[in-house]
């Protein structure tokens, strides 16, 4: 039986209590140590970031400030025992490792010890972050100044009034619902999610469309794609070039085969049979490999895009998509070394006529013309064969 004074005498239970709290001041000493030997770890990982994270160190230290100032969950903060918690580098890092590499969540607990729950937590505060803070900026249609780069590039390569490339490329989902997977099997055979993108020399992404499912093709994709909905509602800036002694008002993208023949659309002769024939196909399959460059960059940045992706939820890979797209395109803009001036948006930047949207028939009516003419199939017969004349007169003399 216990005495009156407890199971204890009373110094026995002042030395065991002085004891209990030594334990847990060296306990809370200990946590603060390897709080600050992760921090350490974390900030000499900054030391390697061109290589682990494809991105020079002043960008990362870049995006890092401004989440911070945006994202209060990117905050160092205590908890309610009053432990110190990861800090943005560590975070930002762990969300950077699962893109850069592909990794899974729990991978992130053998280096930066954080578990699997938060690191999945975090790309998807990290990834949010990026396109409410970035998305107008990297993910923008070409204005007017960014058209006039396009078609100055385009016309020293042999294409005037080229915007860019198209293409699709697929995603394969590894966690799609059964129940899914007879619409997004396609050729691949596997569950996947379709990438349509238009990207330039430099495989700056100037379009993305996301999330498609792997059972349409390439056309399916085009009919529901945003593509062209700036020309449609009149807010594209004019684009104005002449080939082969002909003026045009509308750009065009390079295209394989399976596109259908729209006036904003070149594809490639299948079967050559003259010079020129071959001379313009061998050329327009060169410069459209830009898209396909584009897609190899950023699988090749961004690991995650390469193999089956892990996720559940649709609108997370939607997000993982447009992340590292956006990183992708931030990573060509601070590597350019261009002399271009700070983006910044256009004030009142809207070709539409203010006319048109008080009379809705009115309007019908001329996205209706619109329509037509980007679907005129008269026009991309009459602009191919101009494209391979005015290639002919340039470097006929080449041997193909």
């Amino acid at each position: 039986m216990a005495s009156s004074s407890g199971w204890f005498h009373s110094n026995e239970f002042s030395h065991i209590k002085s004891s209990s709290f030594s334990s847990s001041s060296s306990s809370s000493e200990e946590e603060e140590l390897l709080s600050l030997r992760m921090e350490k770890q974390s900030q000499e990982m900054i030391n390697f970031i061109p290589g682990r994270f494809r991105m020079r160190r002043e960008l990362f230290l870049h995006i890092q400030n401004d989440i911070e100032k945006h994202n209060r969950y990117f905050i160092r903060k205590r908890d309610g025992r009053g432990r110190l918690g990861f800090s943005s580098i560590q975070k930002i890092t762990a969300a950077l490792r699962i893109l850069a590499y592909g990794a899974s969540a729990d991978y992130c607990d053998e280096y930066l010890k954080i578990g699997e729950a938060t690191a999945n937590e975090t790309l998807r505060e990290f990834c949010s972050s990026i396109i409410q803070l970035y998305e107008e900026q990297y993910l923008r249609s070409p204005n007017a100044h960014d058209i006039h780069r396009l078609l100055q590039e385009g016309e020293s390569r042999g294409f005037p009034g080229m915007l860019g490339s198209l293409d699709c490329m697929h995603w394969q989902w590894k966690n799609c619902p059964t129940a899914w997977h007879g619409t997004h099997r396609g050729h691949h055979h596997k569950p996947t999610l379709i990438l349509e993108a238009v990207a330039s020399h430099d495989t700056w992404i100037w379009h993305s469309f996301f999330g498609m499912s792997g059972g349409n093709n390439d056309i399916n994709v085009l009919d529901h794609s945003p593509l062209f909905d700036n020309i449609i509602h009149g807010r594209m800036p004019p684009v104005n070039y002449t080939v082969n002694s002909r003026s045009y008002t509308m750009g065009y993208y390079l295209t394989d085969g399976i596109y259908p023949k729209y006036a904003t659309l070149i594809q490639t002769i299948a079967h050559p049979t003259t010079a020129k024939e071959k001379l313009f196909a061998a050329k327009q399959e060169s410069v459209r490999k830009d898209v396909e460059r584009a897609f190899g960059a950023l699988q090749i940045k961004w690991g995650i895009t390469q193999g089956p992706v892990r996720y559940w939820s649709k609108e997370d890979i939607c997000n993982i998509m447009k992340t590292c797209i956006i990183l992708h395109n931030m990573i060509i803009e601070d590597e350019r070394g261009t002399d271009l001036e700070p983006w910044a948006p256009l004030p009142e930047e809207n070709f539409r006529p203010l006319q048109y949207e008080r009379d809705p028939s009115i309007l019908a009516a001329y996205i209706s013309a619109r329509l037509s003419r980007i679907r005129n199939r008269r026009t991309n017969e009459d602009l191919r064969s101009d494209l391979m004349n005015h290639l002919w007169n340039i470097y006929g003399e080449e041997d193909v």
